[in-house]
């Protein structure tokens, strides 16, 4: 599992000099239109493995004094509070978060952009909040025929309306909290503005999925459908680069749908579109970066069950629609896998059908499965945590690492204090409870020390876990999935 599949310094110099020729093409001025997520890429590493979650921030910084970021927010979000999922906040602060992120490591934030604005009351409480921190805040409007009607959009009744971003530096980076946000809108927007000054710019994506150098079915782009199955996104051959030069390339739907609109915008803009197809406009450079096919393809059918386990738990849920389930297991069949290709599934099954109770199992990075059932004093997931740590530690199986003295104090804090009715420890509460053992006992401490091991190992539970369970496995770096049933 700890098999490196992709070179992320070769990516780094590569991905910041081919952006450096882009800025040159269009003779000093580049607007990116950067999708995905520029902190904390986890999708990404996991079916690129070497990829580093940050490796998109890390070639920012290698242009540091060529780059400004400007964020945008679609103003309809604020008014509704959307959430960021996998945050649980709303976009209003993520920007506020993106901010800090991006000034923390010393990136220029120039300013944000409220797209779709209509007077909106929080929209204009949110823009007193960001000028009173000292953030430039521009407003960009809802344009009546957007997308088709190009005569109006590129006229001053169009983006001629919106608010010109004023900036500074040679790659105007435009990022957003999600979705939605008017990123590729505030690009075209700019680039009219920058004409009618007459000043030279031009326009580019960055998208690191699909790879569009890959095959249409290799598994590091079907695990990019896997994962945006809910969105209906589905990977296709470009016919505009194939018709142009005869080169078979992968995009996506939603910008092989756009292009001739874009395309006709740059046009008008620029008097000739630089772009013959969606894939001249990207500039991702991973698919030149991958260093062991085999081991990506690996790391992506893994990548896609976990999505289809994930998939099945919110349907039992009542959070996801049948359809995407079947489309997750029509994806399984073009990558030619099954359930059965996640080791951990089977022994996990085993243990809980012996044992009448829940019961988890773990792949260790040397191939090794080790389980955990449900006792009187720990939940499953708490007992595989444990025991995944004795086998690393070389500890002997017989081996108590808790004291009963700290596990019944904890139990009693539990039940008589905090009204819950299971006294079985969680595996927060396991791992601190190790942890104090650990302060007298070698052993104890010893098994504390491997606990860095267990990051990118694969898990599986016989049931849905509760958040506490879930939110621990997912800061270790622990792969979980679990059974569709509580």
């Amino acid at each position: 599992m700890s098999a490196i599949g992709f070179d992320n310094e070769k990516y780094l110099l590569m991905q910041s000099q081919y952006i450096r020729d882009r800025i040159s093409q269009f003779g000093g001025k580049l607007y990116l239109e950067f999708g995905g997520k520029l902190f904390d890429d986890y999708h990404a590493s996991r079916v690129l493995p070497g990829f580093e979650p940050d490796s998109k921030l890390k070639m920012l910084l290698q242009l540091k004094e060529r780059v400004e970021i400007v964020i945008t927010i679609n103003a309809a979000d604020i008014e509704k509070n959307k959430l960021r999922s996998d945050l649980g906040i709303t976009y209003d602060l993520d920007v506020i978060r993106l901010i800090d992120c991006f000034r923390s490591i010393g990136l220029y934030v120039g300013s944000v952009v409220m797209t779709r604005f209509d007077g909106q009351a929080t929209a204009i409480a949110f823009q007193k909040r960001l000028e009173s921190l000292g953030v430039r805040v521009y407003r960009h409007y809802t344009i009546e025929g957007y997308p088709s009607d190009i005569a109006k959009i590129v006229s001053a009744e169009g983006y001629g309306k919106n608010e010109y971003i004023e900036t500074t530096k040679e790659l105007v980076v435009i990022t957003a909290p999600g979705p939605g946000s008017g990123k590729m809108a505030t690009c075209l927007s700019q680039l009219y503005h920058e004409h009618k000054r007459g000043v030279q710019a031009g326009y580019a994506k960055f998208e690191t999925f699909p790879i569009w150098n890959l095959p249409l079915t290799h598994p590091v782009n079907l695990a990019y459908e896997a994962a945006t199955a809910d969105l209906n996104d589905v990977n296709m051959i470009d016919p505009f680069h194939l018709e142009a030069y005869g080169e078979t390339t992968v995009n996506y739907n939603r910008d092989v749908e756009i292009y001739p609109v874009v395309k006709a915008m740059l046009e008008k803009i620029l008097g000739t579109c630089p772009y013959k197809s969606p894939t001249d406009m990207g500039v991702n450079m991973a698919g030149n970066c991958i260093i062991d096919d085999e081991i990506t393809k690996e790391a992506s059918k893994q990548e896609i069950l976990r999505r289809y386990y994930t998939a099945l738990c919110d349907q039992r849920k009542g959070l996801l629609a049948d359809d995407v389930v079947y489309k997750l297991e029509l994806l399984m069949k073009k990558a030619g896998i099954t359930v059965n290709d996640r080791k951990v599934i089977g022994p996990a099954l085993q243990k809980a059908a012996i044992t009448g109770a829940p019961a988890v199992a773990i792949e260790l990075p040397d191939g090794t499965i080790v389980t955990g059932k449900t006792t009187e004093l720990l939940g499953a997931s708490a007992a595989l945590l444990l025991n995944a740590l004795k086998v690393l530690a070389g500890l002997e199986d017989e081996l108590h690492m808790i004291s009963p003295t700290v596990i019944e104090p904890i139990q009693h804090l539990k039940t008589d204090h905090l009204g819950n009715r299971n006294p079985r420890l969680h595996t927060d509460e396991a791992l601190i409870a190790l942890s104090i053992c650990a302060s007298s006992d070698e052993k104890a401490e010893l098994a504390m020390q491997q606990l860095n091991k267990l990051r990118g190992c694969e898990v599986h539970s016989s049931v849905i876990l509760s958040p506490v369970d879930e939110k621990v496995f997912r800061r270790l770096g622990i792969h979980l999935t679990c059974e569709p049933r509580y």
